[in-house]
């Protein structure tokens, strides 16, 4: 009787290669449910949320569309930062 187990001589037959890849399409599916579910909530969560209608979010379009320069653009941005608490380039709030 011939079972899953052996194939002719008595070796796995090359059934055996679908294991490693049901685990890898489990482990990848897994890991994809998990970018698009819980870690993007922490990525997103680590972003500054600016609402569009904010001095600063003003301020940022102002300076794309070109109605200041860039000095007045971070001049005018540390006056905002300090106004709203927040800490300098790149730091912590």
């Amino acid at each position: 009787m011939q079972t899953l187990a052996q194939f002719g001589d008595g070796g796995p037959g090359p059934w055996i290669l679908l294991f490693p890849v049901i685990w890898a399409l489990v482990i990848g599916g897994g890991v994809t449910l998990l970018r698009r579910t819980v870690w993007r909530g922490r990525h997103d969560a680590r972003r500054p949320v600016v609402e569009n209608g904010s001095p600063i979010a003003v301020l940022g379009h102002r300076f794309a569309s070109g109605e200041i320069d860039e000095d007045e653009y971070w001049r005018r941005l540390s006056v905002l930062d300090e106004q709203f608490g927040r800490t300098g380039k790149g730091g912590a709030a």
